[in-house]
């Protein structure tokens, strides 16, 4: 009898560390910025913790969680592995979760949401509890990418010779002219001989004229360059904290305050 006792009790007290180990964190908006809500436990409601249809981002701490568009766990529901999710408009669950509980870590679900990255994953999210203070810019810097390069087609035109086959016209005609202008030189033999020797020049001449002349032609030719780029990579930002200076690159561009916590450290 003790020892089922015992064996309960301990299998209680694994169970009980088992959820407090359990954590999950959800974010007003994308990238884990704005109001958080936080949970150890299963919340069948989330408007008792006025965060109904809030959630944009979530960070699971440890271990795995079903979240759910409706309360009492109904609609559509997802599981969370541990990691952070930046955004859950790819799950179709942005600002549309009621409920949460938690889930066993073993086995698999047929409604696992994919791989999330590894945590952390975004050095500037807000902790459950952490108290913020909100400070004036100091300074803000815009800090582009490498060059973008450019291409496009352009049409262009090309000087070339033709190397076309002879003329079979041209070179009638020239045996003709040619023969024509032979048949006048010389008298008997030798004038046969000049007129079969016009016919001959006379051809050759013409059906090759009009070969080796220059010709334009139009060709599509690909021209590319290099231009500054006009997207910044990131924002590199000053500001001063109980009389330290700070220099932070954040990744959207800062309002005229940012939030900090108390060392200092940005959040978003």
């Amino acid at each position: 009898m003790k020892r089922t006792l015992l064996r309960t009790a301990v299998a209680a007290a694994t169970m009980t560390a088992l959820q407090a180990g359990a954590q999950i964190t959800f974010y007003e908006h994308d990238g884990y910025r704005g109001n958080v809500f936080t949970t150890d436990k299963a919340e069948s409601n989330f408007a008792n913790r006025g965060f109904n249809d809030r959630a944009s981002s979530v960070v699971v701490e440890r271990g795995r969680w079903e979240v759910c568009e409706n309360e009492s766990y109904g609609g559509s529901c997802r599981i969370l592995r541990r990691g952070s999710y930046d955004s859950l408009r790819a799950m179709d669950l942005n600002d549309r979760i009621s409920s949460v509980r938690r889930m066993a870590n073993r086995g698999s679900f047929a409604n696992e949401a994919p791989a999330p990255q590894s945590v952390p994953s975004y050095e500037y999210r807000r902790r459950p509890g952490e108290a913020l203070f909100l400070v004036p810019v100091t300074s803000v810097r815009a800090v582009t990418g490498p060059p973008e390069r450019r291409c496009w087609m352009e049409r262009q035109e090309v000087e070339g010779s033709s190397r076309g086959e002879p003329s079979v016209g041209r070179g009638l005609a020239g045996a003709l002219l040619g023969g024509v202008i032979g048949h006048q030189i010389g008298g008997g033999t030798g004038k046969d001989l000049a007129t079969i020797g016009g016919a001959v020049a006379g051809g050759v001449i013409g059906a090759n004229s009009g070969r080796g002349n220059p010709q334009t032609t139009q060709r599509d030719v690909q021209r590319c360059e290099d231009r500054p780029s006009s997207t910044p990579a990131y924002w590199d930002v000053g500001y001063s904290f109980r009389g330290v200076n700070h220099q932070v690159q954040l990744s959207a561009e800062p309002g005229r305050d940012i939030e900090v916590n108390g060392r200092g450290e940005p959040r978003q």
